[in-house]
C-alpha cells in the first residue's frame, strides 16, 4: 500500500509539473512547402515556395512569394500576412538562381544551417533561367498527382546518374573543407518536358566557377560509387549498362607535388551493338572514353582549383595540416595522376565471341 501512495505521488508531480505541447501548431495552421526557389536581388532575398493542394483529388500547385533582407525576414512576412504559419522543415528541394550560385552562397547555407529551418538532407539545384519563368511553367505543366519536381531527383523515380544528388549538408561541408568541393545539378524548362537537366555546376567555396556535362556527372557519380544504371554511349560500336563500380586510390607525395594512381572498376551489361564488334574491342574503345572524360574533367576542375572528386582527402595522412589548407591552391592545380579503367562485361546479350 506505501509502494503504491508513493508511485501515485511521484506520477501527480510529472503531470502538474509537465508544460505540454503548448507550443504546438496544428498541420492544418501549417504551410508545408515542398520546393523553394531562392534568389537574390541586391541586399534582398527572395523566395518561391511551391505549395501541393489538394483539390477535388487532384493535385494542384500553388506559387507564394515572398522578399526580405534575409531567408527568416522573408518567411517572418509570410506567416505575419497569411492565415497559417509557414514551416520550411519539410522542404525536399532547394532551387537557386544561377546568377545568386555565382556571386556566393555561403551566407544563406550558413544561415539555413544555423536556424534549422530546413532539413540538412534536402536536395539542391541550380536553375538556368529565371526562377519566376520556371516556377510559373511547372506550375502550369503540373500533372495531376506525386511532384514532378522531388520525382525528378528521387532514386526510385525518375533519377539518373547522370544527375547529382547534393545535399544542404554537403554544400555547408564543403564551405569549411579545404579538400573536399560539390557540384550542384543545373536545371531548367524543358522544350519536351516539364523539367530538363543540363549538367552539374562546380561549387569553390560556396561559389559557381564552372560546369560539367551529364556525361561528367555521370563519370562524377561512378567515381563516387553511385553511377549504376548509367548508360554510356560506346562511340560507334555499343550501348552498355553499368552494373556496378567501385575505386581504388593510392596517393604519395615526392618532392612536395602530389601524385595519385586510381582505377575504376566498372561491371557492365551491353543493352544495344552497332555491326559485330568483339568484346575486347568494347572493352578497349569504352575504358578509353571515359579514361578521356576524366582527365578532360580533371583539368577544367584543376584550373578552377576546385577538387569536386574530393582527392585532396587521400593526401590528409600525407601532409601536415598547415600545408592541407593551400590544397587548392598551391597542390591540386599540380597533381599527377595515373587514372585506369578496368571493364568487365557480365553479360554478353546477343553478342558472341568467337
Amino acid at each position: 500500500m506505501g509502494n503504491t501512495m508513493i508511485k501515485v505521488f511521484f506520477l501527480l508531480c510529472i503531470v502538474l509539473t509537465s508544460t505540454g505541447c503548448w507550443n504546438n501548431k496544428d498541420i492544418n495552421h501549417r504551410l508545408l512547402p515542398a520546393v523553394v526557389g531562392i534568389s537574390k536581388n541586391g541586399d534582398k532575398y527572395k523566395l518561391i515556395l511551391e505549395l501541393p493542394v489538394l483539390e477535388s483529388d487532384n493535385m494542384k500547385i500553388q506559387i507564394i512569394k515572398a522578399t526580405g533582407k534575409s531567408i527568416a525576414d522573408a518567411v517572418d512576412w509570410l506567416s505575419m500576412n497569411m492565415d497559417r504559419g509557414v514551416d520550411l522543415f519539410h522542404v525536399k528541394l532547394i532551387v537557386l538562381d544561377k546568377q545568386f550560385a555565382k556571386q556566393g552562397l555561403t551566407d544563406v547555407m550558413s544561415g539555413l544551417m544555423r536556424s534549422r529551418e530546413v532539413a540538412p538532407n534536402a536536395q539542391m539545384a541550380i536553375c538556368n533561367e529565371d526562377l519566376d519563368y520556371f516556377f510559373g511553367n511547372v506550375q502550369k505543366s503540373k500533372p495531376p498527382t506525386g511532384d514532378y519536381l522531388l520525382d525528378f531527383f528521387e532514386k526510385d523515380a525518375g533519377w539518373t546518374p547522370n544527375i547529382a544528388l547534393t545535399r544542404v549538408w554537403q554544400v555547408y561541408r564543403s564551405l569549411h573543407s579545404s579538400t573536399r568541393d560539390v557540384i550542384i545539378p543545373i536545371i531548367q524548362t524543358g522544350k519536351l518536358t516539364e523539367v530538363e537537366h543540363i549538367g552539374s555546376a562546380v561549387i569553390k567555396n560556396g561559389k559557381m566557377v564552372s560546369q560539367i556535362s551529364p556525361n561528367d556527372t555521370l563519370l562524377y557519380n561512378a567515381f563516387d560509387g553511385q553511377g549504376t544504371q548509367g548508360i554510356v554511349e560506346v562511340m560507334d560500336l555499343a550501348t552498355v549498362l553499368i552494373l556496378s563500380d567501385w575505386k581504388s586510390n593510392k596517393s604519395m607525395i615526392i618532392n612536395e607535388k602530389p601524385f595519385m594512381k586510381s582505377q575504376l572498376n566498372l561491371k557492365v551489361t551491353i543493352l544495344e551493338t552497332k555491326g559485330n564488334p568483339s568484346m575486347d574491342l568494347i572493352k578497349k574503345d569504352l575504358s578509353t572514353l571515359i579514361t578521356n572524360r576524366f582527365h578532360r574533367m580533371l583539368t577544367i576542375t584543376q584550373k578552377k582549383q576546385a577538387d569536386i572528386l574530393g582527392l585532396g582527402q587521400t593526401f590528409r595522412t600525407k601532409l601536415p595540416r598547415a600545408k592541407l589548407k593551400n590544397w587548392r591552391e598551391k597542390y591540386y592545380p599540380i597533381l599527377k595522376l595515373d587514372f585506369q579503367v578496368n571493364v568487365d562485361i557480365q553479360n554478353e546479350g546477343f553478342l558472341k565471341s568467337d
